[in-house]
């Protein structure tokens, strides 16, 4: 019943006991780094069960037994560093869950087998430092390998991978049908492209020299489209009605509406008793002026007038990230957090880096980030932001983000630099990946440091990996 056997990295010599080739329901096998001479008998077929095959690093030789081809489960294949010879098995083939494979380190010669290309599952393969020779196989996981997995085989040819060099055609009638083809074939598809090429580029000046270019992200910018009136905020709001009223702060609230046309918007309507709030709406008007992003929350227009201030922003139907971390009812894996903030850290790259007038975000938290139909990711809430001046990499500022993700510097004498956001983002994703706010109480009244907070949360979410089943249990027991 024995399902799970590692033997690597010992003093192993002699040869296998044959019984070892009996047993029949063994799950992984590793006998790798050892000193087993011998050859490989034909009775490994036995394993019908094995998913995981290491015996590297021994002095194996001999012929790599057919029977090989039989194990059907097998997923991953590793007999690099002995001393086989003769040709790779075509019985290979037949392995049709095997993802990867190595072969390095060996003697094998003749040529790789091109029905490898039809093992659909195969991501990896690696033949290094043999005697192989001919072609290299163009489909399947020989379309995705590099240079790496053919090294040392000098016999090796192929058109496909770079700084391999190319087979050579010795028969002269193909040498002439190859010139017939790029005389036929390449010389007017070339011309034809030139001329395609020609003609887009004279229709794209033209629209230039109109002033009709479109923009390329199509991201809607302020400016153009026409301002909204109050009148239509109301009627897509319903009035302001409380059952439209999907998020409140401390700068006013945002509403769900639709306006004419059926377009479906969230609408951000500022508390205009707020001096501060007033500043905050020309702060971010001047932002959005500058930055276009697929990963920032696209402003589609604004409402400026004695009664209003008010952002037109699109809707995002999944809400905040905040919402999905702690509410009860909503769950993010742990593929899906990391891909969230992959999409923060490209807004956040865009907006240091981006175009000539660096901006820095100052408030970024969770509440900040909403998530579209799809969950990807989009920045919002560019109240508090700073744009520096080309010349400059910080300002003084009175305005403070939000407690507990602010840097030291920001916090204490009001520095705000591009280092701050990339504080407040290490501070986010490490409660992203640990679901533990950093105001907590523990934290919040210093009885747990940093360090300590994030020692403690990582140690149970690196339980909630293992509980996940998104690594082997070799990888596991790795970890």
């Amino acid at each position: 019943m024995l399902q799970h056997l590692f033997l690597g990295s010992n003093k192993f010599s002699s040869k296998f006991p044959l019984s070892l080739w009996k047993m029949s329901g063994l799950l992984y096998l590793s006998v790798s780094q050892n000193s087993i001479e011998g050859e490989l008998p034909s009775d490994i077929g036995g394993l019908k069960a094995i998913i995981k095959l290491y015996l590297y690093s021994n002095h194996l030789s001999g012929v790599i037994p057919t029977r090989l081809g039989e194990l059907q489960n097998l997923q991953s294949l590793d007999l690099s560093n002995n001393s086989f010879f003769g040709q790779i098995p075509l019985s290979f083939a037949n392995l049709i869950s095997l993802e990867s494979l190595d072969l390095p380190l060996n003697a094998l010669s003749g040529t790789i087998p091109k029905s490898l290309e039809k093992l659909s599952y195969l991501k990896r393969i690696n033949v290094s430092f043999n005697d192989l020779e001919g072609e290299i196989p163009s489909g399947g996981v020989f379309a995705i390998s590099t240079l790496q997995s053919f090294l040392g085989n000098k016999g090796l040819c192929g058109m496909h991978i770079l700084e391999i060099p190319a087979c050579a055609i010795t028969n002269p009638g193909k040498q002439l049908k190859l010139k017939e083809v790029l005389l036929k074939i390449v010389t007017p598809v070339i011309i034809a492209s030139f001329l395609i090429f020609l003609f887009v580029s004279i229709w794209i000046m033209k629209r230039q020299k109109k002033g009709k270019s479109k923009d390329l992200e199509k991201v809607p910018e302020i400016g153009t489209r026409q301002l909204v009136s109050y009148h239509e905020i109301q009627r897509s709001t319903n009035n302001f009605d409380e059952s439209n009223l999907i998020g409140e702060g401390s700068s006013g609230s945002v509403y769900q509406g639709t306006l004419f046309g059926g377009t479906a918007v969230a609408i951000k309507v500022l508390d205009l008793e707020n001096e501060q709030v007033c500043k905050r709406f020309d702060t971010e008007c001047e932002v959005m002026r500058n930055v276009r992003h697929r990963n920032l929350v696209p402003v589609i227009t604004t409402c400026s007038s004695d009664y209003i201030r008010a952002f037109v922003l699109q809707f995002m139907p999944n809400g905040s990230l905040e919402n999905w971390l702690y509410k009860e009812d909503r769950h993010l894996n742990l593929h899906q957090r990391v891909t969230v903030m992959l999409d923060v850290a490209m807004a956040v790259e865009y907006l240091h880096h981006g175009h000539v007038t660096p901006i820095v975000h100052c408030d970024l938290k969770p509440a900040n980030i909403l998530l579209d139909e799809d969950m990807v990711a989009h920045v919002g809430d560019f109240g508090i932001s700073k744009i520096l001046a080309i010349s400059q990499s910080m300002a003084y500022t009175e305005t403070l983000g939000t407690l507990g993700y602010i840097a030291p510097e920001y916090g204490s004498e009001g520095i705000v630099s591009a280092s701050g956001d990339v504080y407040s983002y290490g501070i986010m994703l490490m409660e992203v990946l640990t679901k533990r706010r950093p105001t907590d109480e523990e934290i919040r009244n210093g009885n747990l440091d940093l360090r300590k907070w994030i020692t403690q949360s990582f140690s149970g979410s690196m339980m909630d990996v293992m509980d996940a089943n998104l690594f082997s249990e070799e990888e596991q027991i790795t970890c």
